[in-house]
């Protein structure tokens, strides 16, 4: 059901948006592979996410202000990468729009020619406003100067900390990396059961983390050319911070983690910090769930010798299928699920994270979302696109660039396990080429 906030919200629009709908739609004829007749319907796949619940109302409002029927089709996220492959490698032109991970599968699904090119129709309107896209975001759905979807949500790396402790125990909020492993190092109390950190520390779901220390650090997982870089002193630095900072300060078993077992640590109020994604704030804001409700803040993520640089990535990205014959009808869905006013909707009634800069800047949009996060998000700069390695087989770089930081966590010889990974990792890198 459409909200009563949503309708109002809308209904001033509502009578000139139908009428450029239905004229833009009339006109679908020939370019960018759409039939010449009148266009009634689309289908829509995507994986469930937040923005596939808001979508469900925005669908129904399309169809009505247009007479274009969206279909649309959720799964799980596996599933649903199962399922595109299966009809794009058959070519199929049954769905004409579709949700997609970015780090995953636009490398391959490009190559393949699966992903339309979108840069002429993010590019044509100036009214609709790409530029007011984050930056961050508009280049993780990009490659090699071609635009192959518009991001629908984004996720960046923050810090989480105990704002009672830090003021009882007269410890500034860390802005740098150096402060953030001495207030660790004074709150932490193993003794007791309590730590300074909980972060990942599983070799495979660290090294998304690891991603904003590398960035922080001055390096990254590859250079321009798209080498392996994993062996520079950067990167070494950066590998010998994070294991430290979970060597000295972290929980038992902290190899064994992701971010469902770091995450808990924190939510129990058993530890100081946690660095992770934003996405997580709610998890911490659940009393049935969180003993850290009243106490726990956000801050950036700190800065380090290179500056503070985190990843701000796309989870979810909508594109146009190679196949689709109705091409300018998805499109001028896609336009305008994604304007300006649907997407400080999304934001303010399904906390979708935009990734348009308009709808974090508009309070009434974020009045939902903690305000130290809504800051965090309007004041990001430096911000990198990519939490892992950009190449194709990316599980198989993940087990590889995250062994350094086990070694430094287990506080082995860092510098042979950088020089190794490096080299298994540009092996990996030229296989696919």
């Amino acid at each position: 059901m459409i909200t009563r906030s949503r309708r109002n919200r809308r209904a001033a629009l509502a009578a000139p948006l139908a009428f450029a709908l239905a004229a833009a739609l009339m006109a679908c004829a020939g370019g960018g592979g759409s039939s010449s007749e009148k266009v009634t319907d689309l289908t829509l796949i995507a994986a469930n996410s937040p923005w596939t619940e808001g979508l469900k109302d925005l669908a129904t409002e399309y169809e009505d202000e247009t007479g274009v029927k969206v279909n649309l089709e959720f799964y799980g996220n596996e599933q649903l990468n199962d399922t595109l492959k299966v009809k794009l490698n058959a070519q199929s032109s049954d769905f004409d729009i579709y949700g997609y991970q970015v780090q995953d599968v636009m490398r391959e699904f490009s190559r393949n020619g699966w992903l339309a090119d979108m840069t002429d129709y993010v590019e044509s309107d100036a009214g609709w406003n790409w530029d007011d896209f984050q930056e961050s975001s508009r280049d993780a759905v990009t490659l090699d100067d071609v635009v192959y979807g518009v991001p629908v949500m984004t996720e960046r790396h923050i810090m989480y900390y105990r704002a009672d402790l830090l003021e009882a125990a007269g410890i500034p909020v860390p802005t740098t990396l150096e402060e953030l492993d001495a207030a660790a190092a004074q709150l932490n109390d193993p003794a007791n059961g309590f730590y300074g950190i909980a972060m990942r520390g599983a070799k495979v779901p660290l090294v998304t983390q690891f991603s904003s220390f590398l960035y922080s650090y001055g390096g990254d997982f590859q250079d321009e050319d798209g080498n392996a870089t994993v062996d520079t002193p950067e990167a070494k630095d950066a590998y010998a911070f994070y294991g430290k900072l979970l060597k000295d300060y972290g929980p038992p078993g902290a190899t064994n983690m992701g971010w469902p077992e770091a995450s808990a640590i924190f939510a129990q109020g058993n530890a100081a910090f946690y660095l992770d994604a934003d996405s997580q704030a709610y998890t911490f804001l659940d009393p049935a769930s969180s003993a850290v409700v009243d106490t726990v803040a956000y801050g950036a993520f700190p800065e380090g010798p290179a500056g503070s640089h985190p990843y701000s990535i796309v989870p979810q990205t909508v594109g146009i299928n190679e196949y689709s014959k109705k091409k300018d009808a998805a499109w001028e869905f896609i336009k305008w699920v994604t304007n300006e006013e649907n997407s400080k909707t999304l934001l303010a009634d399904d906390t979708v994270p935009s990734a348009r800069d308009s709808s974090w800047a508009d309070d009434a949009a974020t009045a939902s979302f903690p305000a130290g996060l809504v800051e965090i998000v309007r004041n990001s700069e430096g911000t990198v696109g990519h939490d892992r390695p950009q190449l194709e087989k990316v599980a198989q770089a993940r087990e590889i660039v995250g062994a350094p930081a086990i070694s430094a966590i287990e506080g082995g010889d860092v510098d042979s396990a950088a020089d190794k990974a490096n080299t298994d990792f540009q092996d990996l890198l030229d296989g696919e080429k």
